[in-house]
């Protein structure tokens, strides 16, 4: 099933591999369209569990030259020791970026760097590198990156920074299977800010399961709204949102 809300296109399919591999086939041809027009390709990859039957996809997808394709994540648990297996650079490590081979891969931290530090070093990696493509996800709160309704500004003036995580979000980190209980999860992140994301070319927002129908019906039948913090992706000119049985029927 196809339909559009505003301005963004969802597609509904029977499971979450249809899903996934229909979002990953349109991922890879937008790679190599730009990529007959320009010399390389900036992605911001989410880092979830929901974003793994894309990554199945793109890891074979063997025909994008991803020798000309720069990476970038949109959120990181910057507390974390740099081993923890719960950090988004590890995920997306073991889960696409080991089984491609890409130009450059900018981890928000890579070493012991304090949170300005970070801030300042990815600022100017985002000015630096035009982003043309954001594949993301949407919380079982609606948010977008870490971007909780409760720090969620459309207008902010920043393009990244560290954000407090609502309960809500910390509870998806344990029913994502990422901690096996609330006291571990961080309390505090670094995030990309939503402006950030929305200067992409182009967003490819896919979004599987139950436990995100409700996200998903606030964003396809409610008020665009920083309470609702994906539910901007329906102002964007080329935004796609992908959805199994699940999500969207709940």
């Amino acid at each position: 099933m196809k339909f559009q809300k505003d301005k963004l296109v969802v597609e509904v399919y029977g499971n979450r591999e249809l899903m996934g591999k229909a979002a990953g086939k349109d991922i890879a041809d937008s790679i190599k369209n730009l990529l007959k027009k320009q010399e390389e390709v900036n992605i911001i990859f989410a880092a979830a569990p929901s974003q793994t039957d894309v990554f199945k996809y793109l890891k074979e997808a063997d025909d994008v030259d991803w020798r000309r394709v720069n990476a970038m994540h949109m959120d990181e648990y910057h507390t974390l020791n740099n081993n923890h297996s719960a950090k988004f650079a590890n995920f997306l490590e073991r889960e696409l970026f080991s089984n491609i081979n890409l130009k450059n891969i900018y981890y928000l931290k890579e070493r012991d760097e304090t949170k300005e530090e970070i801030i300042a070093k990815y600022q100017k990696i985002l000015k630096n590198n035009k982003i043309d493509i954001v594949i993301c996800g949407a919380g079982e709160n609606g948010h977008i990156a870490f971007n909780d309704p409760h720090v969620a500004n459309f207008q902010d003036k920043e393009l990244i920074k560290e954000i407090t995580l609502d309960e809500a979000c910390r509870i998806q980190q344990v029913n994502d299977g990422c901690f096996s209980s609330l006291d571990e999860v961080p309390k505090q992140a670094i995030t990309l800010t939503i402006p950030a994301l929305m200067s992409a070319n182009q967003i490819f927002c896919i979004v599987p399961g139950k436990l995100k129908h409700q996200a998903i019906n606030k964003l396809l039948k409610g008020e665009i709204t920083e309470e609702v913090p994906v539910s901007i992706i329906r102002t964007h000119n080329q935004a796609k949102l992908y959805l199994d049985q699940d999500s969207y029927i709940g």
